[in-house]
């Protein structure tokens, strides 16, 4: 198991006030379930104790700004804009995919109807703008610009995920650049955020998102191996997930093209409804999940995701960063790479 990296248990205390206040200026209504969805309240609207999230976005926010030597404090607007986005992502989400449940409890749409769920999701998105804005120092705006731009990222990889819902025939490439918008963006926008509230030089801010590039489509490949090989009881979902569902995720695509007989049947399996019976259902999804490993899928999901991290790498040492933030990165990338626990 890999040990929880001090940033990610020192962070929330930190920005949970922030963050709070932020969403405090939502009228009641939706308010109510913005936070509900954030794991603050129940259904009823009562305050909830529950264990918190791992924070990633805010904690490569804040060390982005231990990155242009500035005191983490100054990157708090961008650690909480980058988590209101992250939770507008994940409220329209589990509307458009029909996930009825989000860490362990019903998802915000079965509980308050999908027109609450989206008009929230707005809300959150139009707050991470203003906390921006808002922001002492010059780089407001353009930390600003930066979100917005990730979001249209984001955007764009979930439109084209939905597209790939209608086809059979998808390319590698293509489906690392859905995993590239989708999942990427955001994560690259909070590696480099904190350093551009604090105005750091171009070349640094570069050389920050391209660590989150990377990091993210390594955080993609990693969560579509758990949504077939993962624990249900670590996951949160059920086993084969993501083959039950007939997700063309990273491995599936990647075994799909790789032109071997068991490519074939792994495409046969995909192109048929699942048997109604469950056990005969469990044991198409079980034939599905070794096709997937047969035909090479997992072996490439596991070395590509190990050689995005090494870019990622890379992309620190021509930052030229303090020792002490260079590994805190790499120890927050080694940590959500590693989810097996």
């Amino acid at each position: 198991m890999t040990a929880v990296p001090v940033s990610l248990t020192d962070v929330r205390e930190l920005v949970d006030g922030a963050l709070r206040a932020a969403v405090g200026r939502l009228d009641p209504r939706t308010y109510r379930v913005a936070a509900y969805h954030l794991g603050w309240t129940d259904e009823e609207g009562h305050p909830r104790r529950a264990p918190a999230g791992k924070a990633l976005r805010p904690a490569l926010a804040l060390l982005s700004a231990r990155a242009a030597l500035a005191p983490p404090e100054s990157g708090l607007p961008g650690a909480v804009a980058v988590e209101l986005a992250h939770a507008f992502s994940l409220l329209h989400d589990d509307i458009m995919d029909r996930d009825r449940t989000r860490r362990h409890r019903p998802a915000a749409w079965t509980v308050f109807g999908d027109a609450s769920a989206i008009l929230a999701g707005d809300a959150l998105l139009a707050l991470a703008g203003e906390v921006l804005l808002e922001a002492p120092g010059q780089g407001s705006a353009r930390a600003a610009r930066a979100l917005a731009a990730a979001v249209r990222r984001l955007v764009a990889g979930q439109s084209l995920d939905m597209d790939f819902e209608t086809r059979r025939q998808i390319g590698v490439d293509e489906c690392v650049t859905m995993a590239s918008g989708k999942t990427a963006a955001l994560l690259a926008c909070s590696c480099a955020i904190g350093a551009v509230l604090d105005g750091a030089p171009e070349r640094l801010c570069a050389a920050l998102e391209a660590f989150g590039e990377d990091l993210g489509i390594a955080f993609q490949l990693v969560d579509d191996l758990l949504g077939i090989w993962g624990d249900p009881q670590t996951t949160g979902k059920p086993a084969l997930s993501d083959l039950r569902s007939r997700k063309m995720s990273l491995p599936v695509v990647a075994a799909l093209n790789s032109g071997t007989p068991e490519a074939e049947r792994l495409a046969e399996l995909y192109a048929r409804p699942l048997p109604a019976e469950e056990e005969a259902a469990g044991e198409e999804l079980a034939e599905a999940a070794e096709m997937v490993e047969a035909a090479g899928g997992r072996a490439w999901a596991e070395m590509e995701a190990e050689s995005r991290i090494q870019r990622a790498a890379e992309h620190l040492l021509t930052a030229r960063l303090p020792d002490p933030v260079r590994a805190e990165f790499l120890h927050i990338a080694d940590f959500v790479t590693r989810r097996d626990h």
